[in-house]
């Protein structure tokens, strides 16, 4: 069955990936995508489980080839760049494998990804680029160097790149969440209360996609109302 407009989900296969694939799946055809084969099928199966249309691409955002081979010839309605990588801990303590990774997958994935499909946008007068990125992207903390660094460039290049293809009729948006209770940053586990949750994020996405044509919504920051106080 037709499931609409094609969304195409990088880092898909856990976190906020995940929950955004699960909220679009009743309106869109999800193409999920990840390093890891077993948990991208495992989305799947959950997916068309539910009445909805997926499938699964492996592929490293960080690696041009890679990429290229995964998209080469690929049209999305939807492109949602939430692959991300986390290292927090101050410059000193940064190795420079870790600073790379960070900008590799961070910010240089956003270009190997969006000048994959943002072609066929132009071409067709419509698409949305929507990225996760963080309140890291406009603050500062201890420990973020890296980290809010490659989220400062994000805001940087979805701003200009929204002002470059707009007047094509294509949409770019920003999602910046606060903190949230996944794994992300080396955590072995989301820690307890105060946080939002991933389907939390997915839901912003969700909102910003389902806007009028000539409406764009282009930036969302999404907090936990109090950080103080546990969630319901």
């Amino acid at each position: 069955m037709d499931q609409g407009p094609t969304a195409l989900i990088t880092g898909a296969s856990r976190g906020i990936g995940r929950a955004i694939a699960m909220r679009l799946a009743a309106t869109h055809r999800i193409v999920a995508a990840a390093r890891d084969e077993a948990t991208l099928a495992a989305l799947v199966r959950e997916i068309v489980a539910g009445g909805g249309e997926a499938e699964a691409i492996v592929m490293d955002v960080a690696d041009p080839a890679s990429v290229e081979r995964a998209l080469a010839g690929r049209d999305c309605d939807v492109l949602v760049n939430n692959a991300g990588v986390g290292v927090l801990k101050p410059l000193l303590e940064l190795t420079p494998a870790e600073w790379h990774r960070m900008i590799d997958v961070n910010v240089n994935a956003l270009f190997h990804v969006t000048r994959a499909v943002l072609p066929g946008m132009v071409a067709r007068g419509r698409g949305h680029v929507v990225i996760v990125g963080s309140i890291a992207g406009r603050s500062a903390f201890v420990g973020g160097a890296g980290y809010a660094t490659t989220k400062h460039a994000v805001m940087g290049f979805a701003e200009n790149l929204m002002l470059e293809v707009r007047d094509a009729g294509v949409k770019v948006s920003v999602v910046s969440p606060g903190s949230v209770a996944t794994a992300f940053g080396g955590r072995s586990a989301p820690k307890a209360g105060g946080q939002l949750r991933a389907e939390d994020v997915a839901e912003a996405v969700a909102r910003a996609i389902d806007t009028p044509p000539e409406v764009l919504v282009h930036r969302i920051e999404v907090r936990v109302l109090s950080p103080k106080r546990p969630r319901g």
